[in-house]
């Protein structure tokens, strides 16, 4: 519940009220570093400190009525709102993700790349391949389905493992943070403000952003992470025997058709409304209409096209549709993806009672007139605020849900609510900064960090010259494309 119209008596707790949120997201890296909270708990504890907090204020401070009028409805509503917007999108991506991941589709994906690309640039190839396989696939289970790949090609191309390990991983770890369907960017998108409309341009711009910073991995792969050793035993188990295990592979089209379609979907349901002009009564007119208009609207929602794309990958991954497949192995994706909406929803409660503080009210009108916060500005300011939130409790995605729960009420105040004809550019460029916050760095907090570490044989101080500072060269890459767009467009 948004209380909007605060009067002067309220604004003026602004900076009390900031302080006080300034300590919640304090206490939601403690709590997750050093308590090993559940980050779900942890943001809803805060999120009751927040609300509890500012309620208390206004009543030391002589004000009548609560500030946040029914905290309960408020926690609630913000939960809920979310989850009803998201929750779907995030249950079928990621039950696509894992149908890739278990029948040898993402095993596929490489293959076909390095069909196109030969043996000929190994770390370019590794790189591209994560880049592909972590849309839909979570980076760290990317990197283990492609780890028996790299070791298969550092052997056959005498390329340093090390190398091919951060080539794979940046590479993977680009696509995770910047572009849906993985759930990290959906959550962030949906957070600030934008609609089953503007999910396929958040694609689009992600794709764009990741390519610059999948490349700024694969370089620091080949300059610095090439000089480093690998305590990886050379007897382990070569790519083609991994492969065996799962049988016959399925063919290219049925391994990229469950995220090609859905995006290819995506796509037909923005163009369908896309407007190309005005009628005499002043109604847009959009390049299709009619049945076209109709159809298109309906496969190209973000539910219908994911949920298209889980059939695709039912029918034509799944060898047998049996208990093991259709049961289990759905089971298995419905708990990825709860963990991962239970934090979601959670965001929303925090960004329900931030909007039924002043603070937004307060913050514009310390910005007023103060163009270093606006725009650009505020797209570091969003990276900075992802950057030690990343940094401090190693998830990028509750990095990512956090930072947008934050960022979406100072939207307006902040410059970031520009539109580019129907697309949202100032939500999606936002939405970058903080997936690209979201990736500085990943050290021993963060599980990534761990299984690159593990499956590459690198020592503790290897890693952190090969994938913490290639983590913190990405992220730093990022910010500076985002920034640049933002100054061509906001």
């Amino acid at each position: 519940m948004n209380q909007a119209g605060f009067g002067p008596e309220i604004v003026q707790l602004g900076p009390v009220i900031l302080v006080l949120l300034l300590f919640s997201i304090v206490f939601i890296v403690y709590a997750t570093a050093k308590w090993k909270l559940h980050p779900f708990l942890s943001i809803i504890s805060s999120t009751y400190i927040l609300a509890l907090g500012t309620n208390l204020i206004g009543e030391i401070n002589g004000v009548e009525a609560p500030i946040i009028k029914d905290i309960g409805a408020t926690v609630s509503g913000g939960f809920g709102g979310i989850i009803t917007s998201i929750g779907l999108v995030i249950i079928f991506g990621t039950i696509i993700g894992k149908i890739l991941e278990k029948t040898g589709a993402a095993v596929k994906m490489a293959e076909v790349v390095l069909r196109l690309l030969g043996d000929r640039h190994p770390a370019i190839a590794m790189s591209i391949i994560g880049w592909i396989v972590s849309i839909p696939v979570f980076c760290d289970s990317g990197y283990v389905i492609l780890s028996s790949l790299k070791k298969s090609l550092a052997k056959r191309s005498g390329v340093n493992v090390v190398t091919l390990s951060v080539a794979l991983s940046t590479g993977l770890y680009a696509t995770h943070t910047l572009v849906p369907p993985t759930p990290g960017p959906i959550a962030a998108a949906t957070n600030v403000g934008i609609g089953p409309d503007g999910l396929f341009w958040v694609i689009v711009i992600g794709l764009i952003v990741s390519i610059p910073v999948a490349f700024a991995g694969y370089v620091w792969a080949r300059k610095v992470a090439d000089k480093l050793p690998s305590t990886l035993d050379e007897t382990t188990e070569t790519f083609e025997e991994y492969k065996k295990r799962f049988g016959k592979l399925p063919s290219a089209w049925a391994a990229f058709g469950p995220i090609v379609v859905p995006i290819i979907l995506l796509a037909l349901g923005s163009l369908a409304n896309f407007p190309v002009g005005v009628d005499a009564a002043g109604n847009k007119i959009l390049l299709m209409s009619g049945f076209s208009n109709t159809l298109f609207t309906f496969l190209g929602s973000p539910v219908n096209a994911l949920f298209i794309g889980v059939l695709l990958a039912i029918f034509t991954l799944l060898p047998k549709r049996n208990e093991e497949n259709l049961t289990k192995l759905m089971g298995e994706g419905l708990m990825d993806s709860a963990i991962i909406i239970m934090i979601t929803g959670a965001g929303g409660a925090l960004g329900a009672v931030i909007k039924a503080t002043p603070i937004a009210d307060y913050v514009k009108s310390l910005i007023d007139g103060n163009a270093a916060f606006v725009g650009v500005g505020a797209l570091i300011l969003a990276f900075i605020i992802a950057a030690v939130l990343k940094t401090a409790q190693g998830s990028s995605t509750a990095s990512l849900v956090i930072t947008s729960t934050i960022m979406m009420p100072l939207l307006p105040s902040l410059g970031l609510t520009e539109m580019m004809g129907t697309v949202p550019i100032g939500q999606m460029l936002t939405v970058m900064a903080i997936g690209c916050g979201a990736m500085v760095v990943s050290h021993v907090n963060d599980s990534y960090f761990w299984v690159v570490t593990q499956f590459s044989g690198m020592k503790l101080n290897t890693a952190y010259r090969a994938q913490t500072m290639a983590t913190l060269v990405q992220g730093v890459v990022g910010i500076i494309v985002v920034a640049i767009l933002g100054v061509i467009f906001l």
